[in-house]
Parts: C-alpha cells; sequence; structure tokens
C-alpha cells in the first residue's frame, strides 16, 4: 500500500477519487499545479488509508521511508535541504478531509526549525526578527496541537509527530461536533498535506490571504475577502488579527492582484462554481495554497445560481443552477423587506452571513447548548470564534463577534451552516457572562437582534416583514418548465405545492373512506413489512439518482430501510465518488450518474423497452387522475373561484381521501399486471400504501406534502422510474403532454 503521493501526481482517475484517497485539499492542489498551471509549493499528500491504519493500530510500517523518499524530492524542487543549519527547508503540516471541514483540525506551519536552523533562516532571509517570530509560532502551535512541553530538535521526529497529531484530530472533540451538524461519516479519516513553506511574514511587500470569487453571504459577483500584510495564514482565519478588504491589494501590489485575479477567474470557470482560495505573496511572489468550492449562505446560493446561469459565458445551465439548490428550493429563505425606523441599533459590525436572527444573548458555547435545550434558540456572542466552539455554534440561531473579518472562522462557518452572523462588531465588549455596548450591560439571556444583511445589532426584538427572494421565484419558475421536482412537490402538469395551515392535522379516520370500494384499505397497507429492510448500495444509488437531491431519511424511505442502516452506505458512496454532499443532502457525482444509468440500461433490457413502453402508456391514465386528486387537495371551490384548501371543509376532505383510496386500490391492480418488471417496482405499492394508510388515519402531510413521504411525491418518483424505463426523459413526455 503506497502511503503518500506528490501533489502533482494524486492517485485516481477523477477528482473525486483522488478526494477520498488524498483529502479535498491536496485533489484541489493538484487541479492548480497539474492542470491549470498556477503557482504552488511542491508537497506530498498522506492518504486517508494511512490515517485509519494509524488510528486502528499504530504508525505504518514503510511511511517513514515514503516520507524521507518524497522530502527529498521536495528538496530538489525548492534547492534546500530539511534540517539544514545554512538554508533550511521548512514545511507545513495541514489536514485534508475527503469533505471539507474549513479550521475543524489542526495545522503547524514552520515545522524544521531549531536553534541552528533558526539561526541559517535568520541569514538566508536578512532578518532575524523574521526568524525568531517563525520560530516563536511554531512553538507555540507544535506544543498546542502535538502535547508537548518541549519541542525536539530533531526535524524529522518534529515531522513524525506532527502527522500524527493532524490524523488524532480527526477525533478530536470539535471535529466530531462539527460531522454530526455536517452529517459527515465518522469513518473517513483526514489525509495528510505536507508542503514547503512559503512566507507571509516577510515584510510590507509579502502578505497573506483567503478570498471568494464571488461574495458568499450576498452571491455579488466581485471578489470578496480579506488580506494581511507581512502575516502568516493563521492570522485571517483566527479572527484574532485587524485584516483589511482584499481590494487593498489593488493599491498596494497592483500587478499581483491583476495576477490574483486572472487565476480567481480561472477557478471559478474550471469549478464552474463559487471557489474559496487561500494564498501568500512572498517578497512580491503570489503562491496559491487551497482552492475548494466555497461554502455560501443559502441567499447567496440562490442568486449565484441565476446569474451563472445567465451568463451565456459561464459553464452552468438552467438545469444545473436549479438542481444545485433544490434542497434550498423546498423552503426559500426570505429577505427583510421593512423594518421599524424608530429603533436605532446598539452597534454594528460586518455583515458575514445574511438573515435575521433573534434569541437570548450567550456568551460561550456551553451556555449555548444549555438555553438551545431549555427555549428558543441562542445569539452566540464571542469576542471571536475558533474550531472549539462549534458545538455550541450548531446550535445558535446567530452569531455576533468583537473581533474578526468576512473570511474569519465565524464567518465561514455561519455561511456554511445558514447561520446569520455578525462579526467584528469592534463596539462590544464580551465579558463572562455578559456583554458591554458603550454605556449597556446586557446580561446573558437578555434578548438581542442581529441582522446578518447589514451588520446591525438591535436590543430586543426588532419586528418586521419579509419575502421570497426574487432569484427563489426565477429558479421555481425553471424548474416548472423544466419538469425537475422540488423537495417531492409537483412537477410539470402537476399541482403546484401550497403551505400546510398551522394546527394540528385533519382529523380524518378511515371511516372517511366510506365511498372507496371495498378492500381498498386492506390493499393499501397489504405488504408493508414490520421492520425495515436491509439497504444495498445500488439501491441507495438508484434513490439518489431518481431523487435528484436527497436527505438520509428520504433515501431510507425509498428503499424500505432505515436511517441509520443508509447514512453509512451514503457516506461510502460520497467515499467512493459517486456521490457528493450539498446542504445536507445527496447528489450524484458523474461518476455515480454513469453507473446508475449502467443499472437501469440492465434493468431495461431485462424487462424490454416495448413491454416497459406499454407498462407506461398503461399509467397515464391513472397519472392523470392522481394530479386531478391531489389538485382538490390543495385547492377547492368551483373552477373559476377557487381557493387554497384550508381543511376546514371536512366534507371535501372526505370525498378527496376516498377518491385518493379508490385510485390506489386501481393502482394496486396496475402493479399486479406488471409482474415481470424490475422487482423493485413493488417497493412503490409499499411505499404508497403506508402513504394513504397515514393520510386516512388522520395525517393530512401524507397526501401531497414534500416533507414526508407523501402519496404525490411517491408518485412523482414511480412516474421518473417508468418514464427511464422505457428510455425516454421527462421532457419530452412533457412536450408530448404526457407528463
Amino acid at each position: 500500500m503506497t502511503h503518500a503521493f506528490a501533489l502533482h501526481e494524486p492517485p485516481g482517475a477523477t477528482v473525486a477519487e483522488a478526494t477520498a484517497l488524498v483529502g479535498g485539499k491536496a485533489a484541489n492542489l493538484a487541479v492548480m499545479s497539474r492542470d491549470l498551471g498556477l503557482p504552488v509549493p511542491p508537497g506530498f499528500a498522506i492518504t486517508t488509508a494511512t490515517c485509519r491504519t494509524f488510528l486502528a493500530s499504530g504508525w505504518p510500517a514503510g511511511l517513514d521511508d515514503e516520507l524521507r523518499a518524497q522530502m527529498t524530492r521536495i528538496e530538489t524542487a525548492v534547492g534546500r535541504q530539511f534540517g539544514d543549519p545554512s538554508d533550511p527547508l521548512l514545511v507545513s503540516v495541514r489536514s485534508g478531509a475527503p469533505v471539507s471541514m474549513p479550521g475543524m483540525m489542526d495545522t503547524i506551519l514552520n515545522l524544521g526549525l531549531n536553534d541552528a536552523t533558526t539561526d541559517g533562516l535568520a541569514r538566508a532571509a536578512g532578518s532575524d526578527p523574521f526568524a525568531r517570530q517563525c520560530r516563536e509560532r511554531f512553538v507555540a502551535s507544535f506544543r498546542t496541537i502535538v502535547g508537548v512541553a518541549e519541542v525536539p530538535d530533531d526535524p524529522w521526529l518534529q515531522l513524525r509527530l506532527a502527522i500524527e497529531a493532524v490524523f488524532r484530530s480527526w477525533n478530536s472533540a470539535r471535529a466530531q461536533a462539527y460531522r454530526r451538524k455536517e452529517g459527515i461519516a465518522d469513518d473517513l479519516g483526514t489525509a495528510v498535506t505536507v508542503q514547503a513553506m512559503v512566507f507571509g511574514n516577510r515584510g510590507p511587500d509579502s502578505a497573506t490571504g483567503v478570498l471568494f470569487t464571488r461574495d458568499p453571504a450576498t452571491g455579488e459577483a466581485n471578489l470578496y475577502g480579506d488580506i494581511m500584510f507581512d502575516a502568516q495564514g493563521e492570522d485571517v482565519v483566527a479572527g484574532s488579527h485587524q485584516t483589511e478588504p482584499i481590494s487593498v491589494l489593488d493599491e498596494r501590489m497592483p500587478a499581483v492582484a491583476t495576477e490574483l485575479r486572472e487565476y480567481a477567474t480561472r477557478l471559478e470557470r474550471h469549478y464552474a462554481d463559487l471557489c474559496d482560495i487561500e494564498f501568500t505573496i512572498e517578497a512580491g511572489r503570489l503562491w496559491m495554497l487551497q482552492t475548494r468550492v466555497g461554502k455560501r449562505s443559502p441567499q447567496a446560493a440562490l442568486r449565484m445560481a441565476v446569474e451563472m446561469a445567465e451568463d451565456e459565458a459561464f459553464p452552468v445551465t438552467r438545469a444545473t443552477a436549479v438542481e444545485r439548490v433544490a434542497p434550498l428550493l423546498a423552503e426559500p429563505p426570505r429577505i427583510a423587506t421593512s423594518r421599524s425606523s424608530f429603533v436605532l441599533p446598539l452597534t454594528a459590525g460586518l455583515p458575514a452571513s445574511p438573515g435575521i436572527a433573534i434569541g437570548p444573548l450567550v456568551t460561550s458555547p456551553e451556555a449555548a447548548l444549555v438555553a438551545a435545550d431549555q427555549g428558543p434558540a441562542p445569539i452566540l456572542v464571542r469576542a471571536e470564534t475558533s474550531p472549539d466552539d462549534v458545538h455550541g455554534m450548531a446550535r445558535a440561531a446567530g452569531i455576533l463577534t468583537a473581533r474578526g473579518g468576512l473570511a474569519s472562522h465565524a464567518a465561514v462557518v455561519a455561511r456554511g451552516w445558514g447561520i446569520p452572523a455578525v462579526v467584528g462588531a469592534a463596539g462590544i465588549e464580551v465579558r463572562d457572562g455578559e456583554v458591554v455596548v458603550g454605556d449597556r450591560i446586557l446580561k446573558a439571556g437578555e434578548i438581542i437582534t442581529i441582522d446578518g444583511s447589514t451588520g446591525e445589532v438591535f436590543e430586543g426584538t426588532i419586528p418586521g416583514t419579509s419575502e421570497m427572494m426574487p432569484e427563489a421565484r426565477t429558479l421555481l419558475s425553471w424548474a416548472e418548465e423544466l419538469g425537475i421536482r422540488i423537495g417531492g412537490g409537483s412537477g410539470s402538469g402537476g399541482a403546484a405545492a401550497v403551505t400546510e395551515p398551522a394546527g394540528t392535522p385533519a382529523t380524518a379516520s378511515a371511516g372517511a373512506l366510506a365511498t372507496a370500494p371495498a378492500g381498498a384499505l386492506a390493499t393499501a397497507s397489504a405488504g408493508a413489512p414490520a421492520t425495515a429492510r436491509m439497504a444495498a448500495p445500488d439501491d441507495c444509488l438508484r434513490a439518489v439518482a431518481i431523487k435528484g437531491f436527497a436527505q438520509a431519511d428520504g433515501v431510507a424511505d425509498f428503499v424500505l430501510a432505515s436511517p441509520d442502516d443508509v447514512k453509512p452506505i451514503l457516506d461510502q458512496l460520497v467515499v467512493d465518488g459517486l456521490a457528493a454532499t450539498v446542504a445536507g443532502a445527496y447528489r450524484l457525482t458523474d461518476t455515480g450518474t454513469s453507473r446508475a444509468a449502467a443499472l437501469l440500461a440492465t434493468e431495461r433490457q431485462a424487462w424490454g423497452v416495448d413491454r416497459a413502453v406499454a407498462a407506461l402508456d398503461a399509467f397515464l391514465a391513472l397519472d392523470h387522475r392522481v394530479k386531478d386528486t391531489v389538485t382538490a387537495w390543495q385547492l377547492r371551490g368551483d373552477p373559476d373561484s377557487q381557493v387554497i384548501n384550508d381543511h376546514t371543509d371536512a366534507a371535501h376532505d372526505r370525498d378527496v381521501l376516498g377518491r385518493l383510496g379508490a385510485l390506489h386500490a386501481d393502482a394496486m391492480a396496475w402493479f399486479a399486471a406488471e409482474t415481470d418488471g424490475p422487482d423493485r417496482l413493488a417497493d412503490y405499492g409499499v411505499r404508497l400504501g403506508r402513504a394513504l394508510e397515514q393520510a386516512v388515519g388522520g395525517d393530512q402531510r401524507y397526501v401531497a406534502s414534500p416533507r414526508v413521504d407523501s402519496y404525490h411525491g411517491i408518485w412523482f418518483e414511480l412516474h421518473e422510474e417508468l418514464i427511464r424505463l422505457a428510455g425516454r426523459n421527462r421532457e419530452d413526455e412533457v412536450a408530448a403532454g404526457r407528463a
């Protein structure tokens, strides 16, 4: 087994395969250096499999030899020797998980320094203060991360201990808390990326920064980020240092700014998405240290999807745009349209993650957990956040910090989780259990409001109004035109899903189906297993293929299994490069889509295209009845004066449920006639029976709600299966009036 790979020679045939083996950081560095020719410091990556081996049984045999060989290659590339007291090679040691976990695991910079190499660095750089600063930073981080009182003099021992520490940080409390919030599997492990150091702290013509190719808070198509001159990378994201906006680089180093802007454009076009970029400028020379698809707020995700699709030169279609944000469109984010003009803000900071958050203030992550368990989610107020705060951040309604910039830890995590955040509010002082704003002292538990769109902070609850984002309306209209189902609602030709009224479910009972044919209810639940079955990887892959985007619960419903069974299977699909996670949901990669197409082709051949087409033709009359029934459930009244069905007319609801029961009996007869089709078609019958039973039992959501495995949602997926098995596509079926 090979443990380490050069950054320009990653394993795997695709980026997805490389990501699973050497982590996202190294896979994307390979794209920058090998595919795009961008300036990347030489280095190598130790695999996630090596991490898993280390965590299970200790340091792997053969790893030491591979480290020596890889370091020799870096030494040759940069012309310096590791541990050389005259002109030492220093390296960074960073984590690199297969799924992005920003800031959750450990990093050590300037590794390789001892008394002799520090003197050599000072002579080579012509600056003793620079070398001493690098040594101090290295010693402090090494002691904290590795957990030792003294740093060993031997650079090779330093390297081994640092690698071990990064491996162990996979199981740190903060990493585990982040994975729970994001739904990331615990058994993936992290890769370790080792790179030659480049220094942003070598004087006024050196700098370090983080930028996004578009504003990840609003989606605006301008470079967005922070830079610090004469500083090292961790200073920017820690939130503990004052940063400057990325636009300052145009004034200080216009040639470098132009180069960086060009690289940002190339990366965004290559990934066809927002890119999050880390860079360092050493003595006027630009180096690219990392890129990844950037986390963004829900509002920014919608705006970017529309603007990218409407840009004819950008490689994103309308269909791709809709699919990319489909999980958000089920319940689109809203924007504030008005607020009382008589209320003045207490203070203001930087608008880091949009949205309004109202709640009791707390000043520690532990207090956030307690508050969230006992009442409304709190506003977590900190001087600045760190990865150690994520367990509290995950339960907060909003985040407010006194320090930090737009690329700080608080800002990045909040945007990724869709939590409103205001950072860098210099007018506040955070104490234990209280916050001081001017002459006001706000105690823990007092209600505050933060506006992550404007950066304003208010005392108390600030009333106002909001509306759906216009970009959400645009994307929903595109989805309707393209026949893309959003959240289990209708596709083309079906009634649009409506918001369910607040209150208890409809009180329909089994007696409400008195008008249904005899035996309809018995048929509805016939065959429903008492317990969930075990899921298979191909079944889960098919489920994601049909749903487009799917949560683990939705896949479990699809395959008649439990969420606990399907979650590790879905995570393994991600590791294998067949699926990816987006906004907490799963979607297929190109490789996964190809695999699903191959499975479908095998089933089509076994059934026969003519028989599949005949089954689809026989299904269409039932499909029209389903659409009419769902429309009657969502709307009532005469065709010329229909209103939303608020389910206060019990007689109307009984009639519709009776129609649904009769239709279901006919659907079961259709299933019985298709015995030569794929066996898994029968699962749809079981799911439809369960949904009808729930609806008749009083839970009205199971007629057409996208939030549960409803009759209408299941029916839509069954129709999609039949269309694909017949070798057709929904767009053509819609055009022909058949869907």
